[in-house]
């Protein structure tokens, strides 16, 4: 049936929308100012709580919640490994938020450049995901400029290797728990709510922030809705489709974080265009090669149903 809808065309098009959104959430963030970015996380964190809840309650899947809790029940060390997914997602969601406030969104932008690579690696040699000719060369030329950069500068900055290297980790160890799905999103997020509120009602208690921007009452509630969904398209992908495949669908994300920090004032120095100018070609390799296999896979569909 040509209209059924696969895993692989839900993960992609979640995929595509998660990284429109974040974009979209990239640009606006310095809207949210004199909030901190611990601020932010914190409500961002609550809110997603109960979304994620009502998304699981409308396509019934609330099980997936229960059932994790009946495996913390017979094994509770595994509360210790969904305490540590909630830690690193909420390293994520801090440095996206205290990034572009600090005027550091492309050194995050890169990292979210660097991290495909990052995972099409992971995928070959933990999962043994197959790569064709031109996977291998556009992390190949993704490779180069990084050496390139550590080369110049002498190392790459911690925005970056946090977003590089937390987030494969955070996407290995919950595979490795059993707990990727929108399940084990919800009780990552639960697990760390205690910070989340403390983070929040310090800021509140202060007062500053709302008095100098009293749109902050409405502005990070919508921003954390917003985050919110941005973030369960995300696991929803990463849950799709296989990690080379994720890994290469998530080019598009810092292309368009790139333009959001460009548009808010940043600009990439003269000595970066090296590193960048890499990467984007990986990404151009990418394109080519999988638009490539798909209209050769269009083509041998009716020869195969012959």
């Amino acid at each position: 049936m040509t209209g059924t809808s696969t895993p692989t065309s839900r993960g992609i098009l979640a995929s595509v929308g998660s990284s429109i959104a974040f974009a979209g959430v990239y640009f606006v963030t310095p809207m949210l100012a004199p909030a901190s970015a611990e601020s932010i996380w914190g409500i961002r964190n609550l809110i997603t709580i109960p979304l994620i809840a009502l998304a699981l309650l409308a396509v019934r899947q609330w099980h997936l919640v229960t059932d994790i809790a009946a495996r913390i029940k017979r094994r509770p060390v595994l509360a210790l490994g969904i305490l540590a997914c909630g830690f690193l997602v909420s390293a994520q969601l801090w440095v996206f938020s205290w990034a572009p406030l600090h005027g550091r969104g492309l050194q995050v932008a890169l990292g979210y450049f660097l991290l495909p690579l990052v995972l099409v690696i992971i995928g070959k040699f933990l999962y043994r995901d197959r790569l064709v000719w031109w996977q291998w060369l556009a992390a190949g030329i993704a490779a180069v400029g990084v050496v390139f950069e550590l080369v110049r500068v002498g190392g790459i900055s911690w925005e970056t290797l946090l977003v590089a290297l937390g987030y494969p980790v955070y996407f290995v160890l919950r595979r490795s728990l059993g707990t990727a799905n929108l399940g084990g999103m919800f009780w990552e997020f639960v697990s760390v709510a205690l910070f989340a509120g403390v983070c929040v009602v310090r800021e509140l208690a202060a007062g500053e922030s709302t008095a100098a921007n009293p749109a902050l009452w409405w502005a990070a509630p919508v921003f954390a809705l917003w985050t919110g969904v941005a973030l369960m398209l995300y696991i929803s992908a990463s849950r799709l489709l296989t990690m080379s495949l994720f890994g290469l669908l998530s080019y598009l994300e810092p292309a368009l974080l790139v333009v959001a920090s460009i548009l808010n004032g940043e600009r990439i120095g003269a000595g970066e265009w090296l590193i960048y100018g890499a990467i984007w070609t990986a990404v151009t390799v990418l394109l080519v090669g999988g638009v490539s296999k798909i209209l050769a896979d269009r083509r041998s569909r009716p020869a195969a149903g012959a």
